[in-house]
């Protein structure tokens, strides 16, 4: 009896050991697949009404038609394109010099009050840029919603996301500073309601829905319902396309979607019955893009945009891990590995790069990439890099992700250099290797080939 019982506990153990890491590792997908949310939603707004006015702007008589000869915008985008479009150097004068900025982009709920649709609400999406006008180059850290801070002004222990409905954006700015230990230069808060109203201002989007996707939660009114092909898709219907995450794998398969939704996106911008609805666009911009840069600021970061090199972008989820007790779930912070992506992402701080060191590299893949995947393996072990594991994993789509500080976008793109096929990954830099610990750097190949 006693032998029994002792192997009963030792299963029942097992099993609960299970349950929590498949828990969390649900949860650090979900934290993973808010990142790419963070920069549709976000970045649709700036990317829509910008991008729609640089491509434009060289037209006169449409802006002065939309927006009047002798207006702001007129003048400020004019002298852009033609600085742009008559001199052989790339040109931008950021108002702030080429020191580096941190931005930090927010993105709020719906408070249901569309008198004020900013207060109360919760910044549900917090994105933290990192600006280089030297390099060109643009770090990004998502900042976990649940994570666990303490709030300013005796306002105790609490979830970061609840900064703003407690505080406002002063508070915000203010946890934000205080936690990371970073200066917040500049705000931009999207409303949820922003996307919404900018697809159904541009007449729908058409977007390739890759499989069915039928799902409804009544408690937070969301009702989505796909076919499979090619749909055209109202602002209600982009949302639910976007916040579906019900895949195999979590918040994973929603980030080729939101690719694809961004490409739609810039395509349906550029066709002529979109540029005559531009003033509505930025019209819908004032009302739900509450910001403290001036129109001029935001036009030289624009203009900054079109020069930024895509290899240069270098993106990470702050770590840590949910709690598996109390009524409140948050997400808990890694100090020590916390810090060491700020100093990577935000003050830039980073060893020289050593090709002839020893370097070590996990090398992951879907299966219709097994064949690509063994040429890979084969080609960085030629150049000196043991690849110490391997295996299959499913994915939507490719990565290069640095586990080592010696690992640097640098790094890859020599390496890049030297092996074919590495070419157009998301680089991403996560200290916490949940692949092989002993590797510096892991590349997933994913996306099997018909």
């Amino acid at each position: 009896m006693a032998d029994n019982r002792q192997n009963y506990n030792k299963n029942y153990k097992r099993k609960m050991d299970m349950t929590s890491y498949m828990r969390s590792r649900q949860k650090e997908r979900e934290v993973q697949g808010q990142f790419w949310r963070s920069i549709i939603l976000l970045t649709a707004i700036a990317t829509t009404v910008f991008l729609a006015l640089f491509l434009f702007a060289d037209n006169e008589n449409f802006l002065a038609e939309h927006f009047g000869q002798d207006s702001a915008i007129t003048k400020v985008f004019q002298k852009l394109t033609k600085g742009n479009s008559h001199k052989k150097s790339e040109e931008f004068n950021l108002p702030f010099g080429p020191r580096r900025q941190n931005i930090l982009f927010l993105g709020v709920d719906d408070n249901g009050n569309k008198d004020n649709p900013w207060s109360g609400t919760r910044t549900d999406t917090i994105l933290l840029l990192n600006i280089d006008p030297r390099s060109k180059s643009v770090n990004a850290i998502s900042i976990p919603r649940d994570s666990k801070v303490y709030l300013p002004h005796r306002h105790g222990v609490n979830k970061i996301n609840a900064a703003h409905a407690i505080g406002g954006i002063d508070m915000t700015v203010e946890t934000v500073e205080d936690t990371f230990g970073v200066k917040v230069d500049k705000y931009i808060m999207v409303h949820d309601n922003a996307v919404k109203n900018i697809i159904d201002t541009m007449g729908g989007i058409d977007i390739y829905v890759e499989k069915p996707m039928h799902y409804n939660d009544y408690a937070g009114k969301l009702h989505i319902n796909f076919d499979k092909g090619n749909q055209h898709l109202n602002g209600q219907q982009a949302v639910e396309y976007l916040r579906f995450r019900h895949d195999a794998l979590g918040d994973i398969g929603r980030t080729q979607r939101q690719q694809w939704f961004m490409r739609g996106m810039l395509k349906t911008l550029k066709s002529p019955e979109t540029i005559v609805k531009i003033p509505d666009i930025v019209s819908i911009a004032k009302k739900y893009v509450k910001t403290n840069m001036s129109l001029y600021e935001m036009s030289q970061y624009a203009a900054m945009a079109r020069h930024i090199d895509m290899d240069k972008i270098e993106i990470a989820t702050l770590p840590g891990a949910p709690n598996e007790k109390g009524y409140i779930s948050y997400w808990i912070l890694d100090p020590e590995k916390t810090q060491q992506t700020i100093n990577r992402l935000i003050y830039r701080e980073k060893q020289n790069i050593n090709l002839d060191e020893e370097y070590r590299a996990s090398v992951m893949y879907s299966s219709g990439r097994s064949t690509e995947a063994k040429v890979l393996i084969d080609q960085l072990k030629e150049i000196g890099i043991d690849v110490n594991c391997t295996g299959n994993l499913t994915r939507t789509h490719s990565q290069f992700i640095a586990h080592s500080n010696k690992v640097t976008n640098d790094y890859y793109i020599k390496l890049k250099s030297k092996i074919s096929g590495l070419g157009g990954m998301q680089f991403v830099y996560d200290p916490v290797n949940y692949y092989c610990a002993e590797s510096d750097f892991t590349i997933i190949l994913t996306g099997g080939k018909n």
